[in-house]
């Protein structure tokens, strides 16, 4: 009887660390909706109010093509093979928990950050806290680390080479700047890179599962591949979805009206720049930051346009960007420390943060700025034309 009750205590845990993830997914989605929504917004291509709906659609269609590579590498980042079961456990939530903060106050400031980052930055940290560098596999890391480098640049590069290829097509066939035909690109583009985001985003909530059911004994890894069960990628699919359904729009904000002024021609090229990015990365099982190659894209359009960017603005980004690890990987290392206090200490300092947390971004979340206040913000298609 005695080990009946600890196997459904560990399995009620597993299943509450599960739905942890999933909230974890969600924020996903809302932090990184303007990463498909914000150029189609700013430019007219779609209502804003119909936009989540269109990038969440194909966000959810990934599920049905798309492999697990991605999730296997984010799998690896903590090695919970032969760690104690508790520890596994208290990693999982230490890594998440950061995550979602991190998740949370970005988006509170509309700044577009990595979600990818702050999940690996989160299991990092935790990790470290566990069981020290041993406990990490900085294989799995370094592909992290390179593309943070590698899909700014080439998002950066493709955009800043289809906005003149273009440009040419709108000379020769003398199409204005927001013709409809380059709304229709933008609009094809916006729908690969939203399937693009949920193929590699949905992934990296799947790693965490994979990791976490590996490490608590639900399941076994074959060498190098950590299996996937189908109800969790279903899971982690739907959450991104329904996170990108709900918007978040102060980074949609930031990303479509406050980095450069776009118009159709030049949000077509920052889609394409940042889907060409994220797929080369999910084609190799690279973990790479979509918000990264999004925003990037954009600064490679509106420079190539001649209308330039915010420096301001982008300096904030980046700024964000390069915190987002060590913030994550900081914030899960003292809670995991936290876990492993005395019981009653534990449960006292984890729980308020946890509760207080909890409340703020419930509260923020109901006061928040909405499609409409986004759709008074953009500017008409002659003020578009006007601002060269």
């Amino acid at each position: 009887m005695e080990g009946w009750g600890s196997v459904d205590i560990l399995l009620i845990t597993v299943v509450a660390l599960v739905a942890l993830a999933l909230v974890f997914d969600f924020t996903n989605g809302f932090h990184d909706a303007a990463n498909t929504v914000a150029t189609v917004v700013a430019t007219r291509a779609l209502p804003a109010k119909w936009a989540p709906a269109f990038a969440a659609a194909f966000n959810f269609l990934a599920y049905f093509v798309v492999g697990t590579a991605v999730a296997s590498t984010v799998a690896k980042t903590v090695k919970t093979e032969g760690m104690e079961q508790g520890m596994t456990l208290k990693v999982i939530f230490a890594a998440l928990f950061a995550a979602i903060a991190w998740n949370y106050l970005t988006w509170f400031f509309g700044m577009p950050s990595s979600s990818s980052h702050a999940i690996i930055g989160g299991l990092v940290g935790a990790g470290l806290a566990a069981g020290g560098a041993d406990a990490i596999s900085w294989s799995s890391v370094s592909k992290s680390a390179i593309g943070i480098i590698a899909s700014p640049a080439v998002a950066i590069a493709v955009a800043f080479i289809v906005f003149y290829i273009l440009i040419g097509i709108a000379k020769l066939f003398r199409l204005h700047d927001n013709h409809g035909a380059f709304k229709g690109v933008q609009l094809i583009s916006s729908a690969a890179m939203s399937f693009g985001h949920g193929a590699n985003d949905a992934q990296k909530t799947m790693g965490v599962i994979g990791a976490l059911l590996v490490g608590t004994g639900y399941a076994q890894a074959d060498g190098d591949k950590v299996p996937i069960p189908e109800w969790a990628a279903l899971a982690a699919y739907s959450a991104i979805a329904i996170g990108t359904l709900w918007g978040g729009w102060k980074i949609i904000e930031t990303m479509g009206l406050k980095i450069t002024t776009l118009n159709a021609i030049s949000g077509a090229a920052a889609n394409i720049g940042a889907a060409v990015s994220i797929f080369g990365a999910t084609s190799r099982g690279v973990p790479i930051s979509t918000t990264h190659a999004a925003a990037s894209s954009v600064v490679g359009a509106g420079v190539a346009s001649g209308r330039g960017a915010n420096w301001k603005v982008v300096g904030e980004m980046v700024t964000a960007w390069v915190l987002t690890i060590p913030a994550a990987a900081t914030i899960a290392f003292l809670l995991n420390k936290s876990t492993q206090l005395p019981t009653i200490l534990a449960w006292i300092i984890v729980g308020s943060v946890v509760v207080g947390f909890t409340a703020w971004a419930i509260w923020a979340m109901f006061n928040t700025i909405h499609a409409d206040d986004v759709a008074a913000e953009i500017p008409t298609e002659e003020a578009l034309e006007e601002h060269v």
